[in-house]
């Protein structure tokens, strides 16, 4: 039940770092270049944050569709681990499946222990500032403290 526990921590603390630096990115005004779809739409003509996908000028609901099953595809067939039915990995969230190492055998037992902890810790911060900046968004125009109005 730890394992579990432990696998769905790590995987939810990667997907707010993503998230995190997401939000953090288009907010500074950096969008991918060229066409979201065959209409000519840009990626930059979207708003930021949950009007993307809920508001008046959000993506279309076939692109959020799209996205979605994506996810789903990844989540399904590639992001599997020992926790989830795959082969049982050096540890409890390794997604390498034995094709991506990034020398990861290389290191000694600490380090691997240290890198491992960082990476939960730096997950833990992102899923914190992940929910602050989605609080702050539904909090309107509200000049708080150091971030100001997002």
């Amino acid at each position: 039940r730890f394992d579990r526990l432990r696998y769905v921590e790590i995987k939810h603390g990667r997907i707010s770092q993503l998230a995190f630096l997401g939000q953090i990115t288009t907010r500074a005004g950096y969008h991918l270049s060229g066409n979201i779809d065959g209409a000519g739409d840009a990626f930059d003509s979207f708003p930021n944050g949950f009007a993307a996908i809920g508001g008046p000028d959000s993506i279309p609901g076939a692109g959020t569709g799209q996205m979605l099953l994506f996810v789903g595809a990844l989540e399904l067939f590639v992001m599997k681990d020992s926790a989830n039915g795959a082969a049982p990995g050096d540890f409890v969230g390794d997604f390498r499946n034995g094709y991506i190492d990034f020398r990861w055998d290389d290191f000694d037992e600490e380090t691997k222990l240290q890198k491992r902890a960082v990476e939960l810790n730096n997950g833990r911060a992102a899923m914190m500032g992940i929910l602050g900046l989605m609080v702050h968004e539904q909090l309107g125009d509200v000049d708080l403290p150091v971030i100001g109005i997002i």
